[in-house]
């Protein structure tokens, strides 16, 4: 049986068994108005930032993308997910397993899988965010949406909003530090400015930034000649590895360039290594607690 038969044969089997009149709620999302469940009971979310939310408004989904590294989570969520199904990455979902699963709701996005809408919402009806960047509040609003789970994520934004309330107030003049955010990536490094996930949690809780971060914009992408550029009262860097090693080669690289030594938070030694994941590539509510406990620690204020 051919692989385009068999994924021909498990979507005619999902929508059939979601031709039930089940759909009594529209929602709108990146692509318009959908149809969704009063109470979806099985649920795919295809972005880690997705899955995040979905577990923190208390779903458990039957399937999910791969965490970005993980095997197939990221620590942080592997116990809650339980049984959930590994489906392939943000960028080449297997269609197969999705409609094998038989959901009865999708959580997608559009950055990442406008080309093979038309096969999702064909399986289920497909809830679609616009972004995978910036503020995370703005999916998570969403996706309880369509979960019907809005007085939750409501208490779930309030509980985010209190704990950034009270660790600012334990910070107190040390928020006037301008923290800079550095990624290192195979053959590249990035500056993060105010439209990234770090970016929105670290305005949110009032911390100045250098000049050319405090910006609302994505990230600066570029290479050591810039290195003078990252400076500030305080460094955060992490790394991305895509397990060639390549990464950690670049962060070691610039980390022993003089030029990196003769920055001014480096010399006042306020240089922290965090984790890639909390800090930018999970991007969902989960992440951003663990975020503000790691400030919170480096700050010694826990």
């Amino acid at each position: 049986m051919s692989s385009l038969f068999k994924f021909a044969t498990l979507v005619a089997l999902a929508i059939g068994l979601c031709s039930a009149p089940l759909s009594a709620r529209e929602v709108q999302d990146a692509m318009g108005t959908v149809n969704v469940p009063d109470e979806p009971q099985r649920v795919v979310v295809l972005t880690n930032e997705g899955t995040e939310a979905v577990l923190a408004l208390g779903v458990q989904p039957v399937g999910a993308v791969n965490s970005w590294h993980g095997d197939p989570w990221w620590d942080h969520i592997e116990e809650a997910m339980g049984d959930a199904v590994p489906v392939g990455k943000e960028t080449a979902v297997n269609l197969e397993l999705v409609a094998a699963l038989e959901p009865d709701l999708i959580l997608a996005n559009r950055q990442r899988h406008e080309e093979i809408y038309p096969q999702l919402s064909a399986i289920a009806p497909t809830v679609m965010s616009e972004e995978l960047r910036g503020d995370w509040k703005v999916n998570f609003e969403l996706y309880a949406a369509a979960l019907g789970q809005e007085e939750k994520g409501r208490e779930a934004i309030a509980g985010y909003d209190e704990a950034v309330a009270d660790l600012r107030s334990k910070l107190g003049d040390a928020i006037d530090e301008k923290v800079s955010v550095i990624r290192f990536l195979p053959g590249q490094i990035r500056i993060y400015q105010l439209d990234s996930f770090s970016g929105v949690l670290l305005k949110d809780i009032g911390f100045d930034r250098p000049e050319n971060q405090n910006v609302d914009a994505f990230a600066i992408r570029t290479g050591k000649e810039s290195i003078p550029d990252m400076d500030g009262d305080r460094i955060f860097y992490f790394t991305w590895e895509t397990g060639n090693g390549e990464g950690e080669a670049m962060e070691e690289d610039v980390l022993n360039d003089p030029l990196w030594q003769s920055l001014s938070a480096v010399q006042a030694g306020r240089v922290h290594a965090v984790s890639d994941a909390v800090w930018n590539t999970a991007g969902g509510i989960i992440a951003a607690r663990l975020m503000l406990a790691d400030i919170a620690r480096i700050y010694g204020v826990e």
